[in-house]
């Protein structure tokens, strides 16, 4: 065992998002490249009135840093994915925590922690979150808008938030317990295709009835039809907010690197089934998924139950969620109704 792990975290530091693609994190981070030639915003369309989708989505943008815009930028309708994974998880967390005994929420890899900070800011005592990232042009953003009191950063690598170094730092300490939801935000993309050990190794810090969400890019078997998708992300989406020349570059730079470390659906399918009973697909856009998964399936349904329908136009949706990874399946919930109730 202590041999695997050391092979893990040698393959971790020398993972591509350490190393090759190290600058370009640190410049998007800092606002000094990849910035886009307008802004993103909420396409409030999607949410069809929903007041509670609307009032997450105007705190979360006046907490946005540096990295937000290319972030939101460059996968389509991530920003709405985002609005309606906060919403879900504010609601979640809300039902399970109080101010005595609070939810616990760890967001791995989500840049400066938009999210994770938006949710602690809401949930008012009753939700706890960290965040992480390596850049620390994304921890000054994380602070940029104040200390938050709910809301704490790890400056560093996910492999480098083991057990006992979150045990031993006092900031840390009251992660101790684990979570109850982990999401990981297109990170081990940036490392390796290896899901099976960093799944493992993160799963650790998740209650046994815990629910874990990957954010992520998958590649296809047929990749006439990846290919596809991609054109239809640079030339449907991202050719609003960069120049051909910057989506150029960012695919020479980036994505040929990241496309060697992505993994098929089955493929990671087949990696959650060493660790979990249930999971689902819980959004799609293109070639990106959310996924879920959980040895609870009261848990898992429950936080299903909270999520909005996906706030996406169909023309981007190839499997429609929620459904049920191979291997994994069980009686899913039907996502929530939009409407005009707050939580």
């Amino acid at each position: 065992m202590g041999s695997q792990i050391e092979d893990f975290f040698l393959e971790c530091n020398k993972a591509p998002r350490l190393n090759e693609m190290a600058e370009f994190f640190s410049a998007t981070a800092g606002g000094r490249s990849g910035v886009p030639i307008k802004f993103p915003s909420v396409d409030t369309r999607l949410f069809q009135g929903d007041v509670s989708l609307e009032s997450f989505a105007n705190v979360h943008r006046q907490l946005w840093g540096h990295f937000n815009p290319h972030f939101f930028c460059s996968i389509p309708y991530s920003l709405e994915e985002e609005v309606r994974l906060g919403d879900a998880f504010l609601r979640y967390g809300c039902a399970i925590g109080n101010v005595g005994s609070p939810a616990r929420f760890y967001v791995l890899g989500g840049a400066e922690g938009t999210l994770a900070r938006t949710v602690a800011t809401l949930g008012k005592g009753k939700i706890q979150t960290l965040s992480c990232s390596p850049n620390k042009e994304n921890e000054e953003s994380f602070f940029l808008h104040g200390r938050p009191a709910h809301a704490t950063f790890f400056l560093g690598p996910f492999h480098h938030l083991t057990r006992s170094r979150m045990a031993e730092t006092p900031e840390l300490s009251h992660f101790s317990d684990r979570f109850d939801i982990i999401l990981e935000d297109t990170t081990f993309q940036m490392y390796s295709s290896n899901r099976t050990a960093q799944i493992g190794f993160v799963k650790r810090h998740l209650k046994d009835d815990g629910v874990f969400l990957f954010l992520e890019k998958f590649s296809q078997a047929e990749s006439g039809g990846y290919l596809r998708r991609e054109l239809q992300k640079d030339h449907g989406y991202k050719a609003r907010f960069f120049n051909p020349d910057d989506i150029k570059r960012k695919n020479e730079v980036i994505l040929k690197q990241m496309n060697l470390n992505e993994t098929t659906l089955d493929d990671m399918s087949a990696a959650l089934a060493a660790y979990f009973k249930y999971g689902c697909v819980t959004w799609n856009c293109g070639n990106f998924y959310t996924l879920a998964a959980s040895n609870s399936a009261d848990n898992l349904r429950r936080l299903i139950s909270t999520m909005a329908p996906p706030c996406i136009p169909n023309e981007y949706v190839y499997i429609e969620a929620p459904a049920s990874l191979p291997g994994l399946a069980f009686d899913l919930s039907p996502f929530r109704s939009l409407g005009t109730s707050t939580i």
